[in-house]
């Protein structure tokens, strides 16, 4: 076995060869020196941020596009390996540079200025951002006025985070971690947001948010209609790896007329699939805003807020529906999947964010019964190790 040549990207992404020497901002094709230095190959890429490897928002921005998509694909075979699985992976499309519209951003204060950025991999250590080439224009052109803001209230010995979401209205940004207190810090929060045309700004000093500026109700749309959302709510990461999902579920259950949507959030699959939707989600503040988005819109769409980790569907109430949507946490849903395998719904879109944990859950189901048709790798977490799926499951008879 060559052991001078990278042939694949590990999972946290090292560069190995054949004979398994892990190679770090390695890419297939490049090649070692007798003295280990990397001689790069086709697919390795001047990485284009200058904080790169150091921040830790990005993990491959040496990869060009093809080495980056067969990343994706192997990282699914590998868990599929693990638990004896195999199907049809399809090419995975690639969200653009600078399109993330939603980001978690730190800031500490360093003497008179405050750093905000990303932290280093693997470390709670953070990255002054100065540039970054993941997260949409608009919302890193809010980071330096940021800086101005919290330099008045952000103590010296406390970090804050800074979640940043582009909404129907403009940017939302919730601040935790900070008091703000006072009628002056009242009027530099409404100044800000006033000054940089925001459509939401909340703090949270650990009580949970509260919103200091909300002129007009925040929205998101999803499938064409506006939905309520809270700060810091979940939102698929891009434009583009949204409806690369969206449309991967729509094919996966066809033209059902009864769909369960598990694990519903927002609505992001409810709202954009044909037929009747039995909805279920145990964050309160998603399901209501999904339940009255949907009757505002007049779709069929029935909510219930329903932890699905404590109280699942059972079997007999998933066979009444001709397809199933199943979106969960990173954690998988195996409580969940245990019920699935005994049941009769003919279709499942299991979408994950997670290759492990999906895997695992899609042995159970074909234990029960299902095939493993094909899986659908979505790439919206451009140059991170991060892999999203969508994935379809199907029963005869």
């Amino acid at each position: 076995m060559s052991d001078d040549e990278i042939v694949r990207v590990a999972a946290r992404g090292e560069g190995m060869t054949e004979a398994g020497r892990a190679v770090p901002l390695a890419a297939p094709g490049d090649r070692l020196t007798p003295t280990g230095d990397v001689l790069p190959g086709p697919h390795h890429l001047t990485p284009p941020c200058k904080h790169y490897p150091r921040c830790g928002g990005c993990q491959l921005q040496h990869l060009d596009d093809s080495a980056y998509a067969r990343y994706l694909v192997e990282r699914i075979e590998g868990a599929l390996a693990a638990q004896g699985l195999e199907t049809d992976i399809r090419p995975p499309p690639l969200s653009p540079d600078r399109s993330r519209r939603r980001a978690v951003l730190h800031a500490e204060r360093r003497g008179r200025q405050v750093w905000i950025g990303f932290t280093e991999a693997r470390s709670h250590a953070l990255v002054d951002m100065e540039q970054c080439w993941v997260i949409a224009p608009d919302l890193f052109d809010l980071v330096q006025p940021l800086r101005g803001l919290l330099a008045a209230i952000l103590p010296g010995s406390r970090r804050a985070n800074l979640t940043l979401t582009r909404t129907d209205q403009g940017l939302d940004v919730l601040i935790e971690g900070i008091e703000a207190d006072g009628l002056a810090a009242a009027e530099g929060l409404t100044a800000f947001a006033q000054r940089h045309n925001l459509a939401r700004l909340a703090i949270d000093s650990g009580y949970g948010p509260e919103a200091r500026w909300e002129p007009e109700p925040v929205t998101i749309t999803l499938g064409g209609v506006p939905v309520s959302f809270p700060p810091a709510a979940f939102l698929q990461a891009t434009p583009e790896g949204e409806a690369a999902l969206v449309a991967a579920v729509r094919e996966a259950i066809g033209p059902a007329t009864t769909t369960a949507d598990l694990f519903a959030g927002l609505g992001t699959f409810a709202l954009s699939i044909p037929g009747k939707v039995y909805a279920a989600e145990a964050a309160r503040d998603a399901s209501l805003g999904l339940k009255a988005a949907a009757a505002r819109a007049q779709r069929p769409v029935f909510v219930e807020h329903r932890d699905l980790y404590r109280r699942p569907l059972t079997a007999d109430e998933l066979g009444r529906f001709e397809a199933v949507v199943l979106d969960p946490p990173r954690a998988g849903a195996r409580e969940q999947a245990t019920a699935l395998a005994q049941s009769t719904a003919p279709k499942i879109a299991y979408v994950s964010c997670n290759p492990s944990t999906f895997a695992r859950d899609a042995k159970e189901l074909v234990e029960g019964g299902y095939t493993l048709d094909w899986i659908q790798p979505v790439g919206q977490f451009r140059w991170s190790t991060h892999v999203e799926l969508a994935a379809r499951l199907s029963r005869q008879g």
